[in-house]
């Protein structure tokens, strides 16, 4: 039997360092002793057992993998020489051979989950280096799954594109989600009434498609062949350029992670 698996968290007492941490010890895949945890001002209290330190190289020199989840902006200079070891970015925009260069290590790998992580309903995306081997592979699998779901792409490019679209994870249905009870208030309906109505229309959408794996275009057109109110909806929404907004916003987010990674 080989040595446990040790993994270290760069900012995991930030938010999806912790959803992160939260989700990898549920699953079992580290054990609280062999998780490594970096803050920068005041010390969490959680994850007891775990090492938590404000020194992320004396984190990554105790580490088998390091995760970094820091802000894009906080990561050049953050000097952590990882020795060869994989290295698991969770920050947008930031190229592979940026990793790989400022890490000291061939093995690297691009992810972003998204806030969902924190209930374990992330889609995270990932891309390895060439220095990626199976085994490695396999740990950023079993991570990402703790979290959700995973799917190793294609390119570096397809990271780009999928930082708007799912990493974005909530922002979405949410922005849906407050234009839906603005309209229900300005009509009448009281906030609270307003807000459980949208509340329920999203959850109960999302186990839907969940259960039934069916593309959601033919959800939308089945509505819209039987003519009733959604129907009516569906189509007064797409007149306003529903469908070019999105179009327009998931342009914008993929072109901002390309010049992220740019500027790095």
């Amino acid at each position: 039997m080989g040595d446990p698996l040790k993994i270290g968290i760069i900012g995991g007492g930030g938010w999806l360092g912790g959803a992160i941490a939260a989700s990898i010890l549920d699953a079992g895949l580290v054990q609280p002793r062999d998780l490594s945890l970096s803050y920068r001002r005041e010390q969490p209290h959680r994850f007891a057992g775990s090492f938590w330190t404000t020194d992320s190289q004396r984190l990554a020199d105790r580490s088998d993998v390091i995760i970094v989840s820091v802000r894009p902006a906080d990561w050049q200079p953050l000097a952590v020489n990882a020795g060869g070891k994989l290295v698991i970015s969770v920050m947008a925009g930031i190229r592979l051979r940026e990793l790989a260069k400022h890490h000291n290590t061939d093995r690297v790998v691009r992810s972003l989950p998204n806030a969902a992580a924190e209930v374990g309903k992330s889609y995270t995306p990932w891309i390895g280096s060439e220095g990626v081997n199976d085994q490695d592979r396999a740990i950023v699998r079993a991570t990402f799954d703790a979290c959700g779901a995973q799917d190793e792409v294609a390119s570096e490019n397809d990271i780009d594109y999928l930082t708007g679209l799912s990493g974005s994870g909530p922002a979405f249905p949410a922005l849906l989600a407050d234009a839906m009870m603005r309209d229900a208030v300005s009509r009448g309906i009281t906030p609270d009434v307003a807000r459980r109505a949208v509340t329920a229309v999203l959850v109960g959408s999302g186990r839907l498609f969940e259960k039934s794996g069916e593309c959601p275009a033919y959800t939308v057109e089945a509505f819209v062949g039987y003519r009733g109110t959604t129907a009516a909806a569906i189509e007064a929404m797409r007149d306003a350029g529903f469908d070019a907004a999105v179009r327009d916003g998931l342009a914008a987010a993929f072109q901002k992670s390309v010049d992220m990674g740019n500027s790095s």
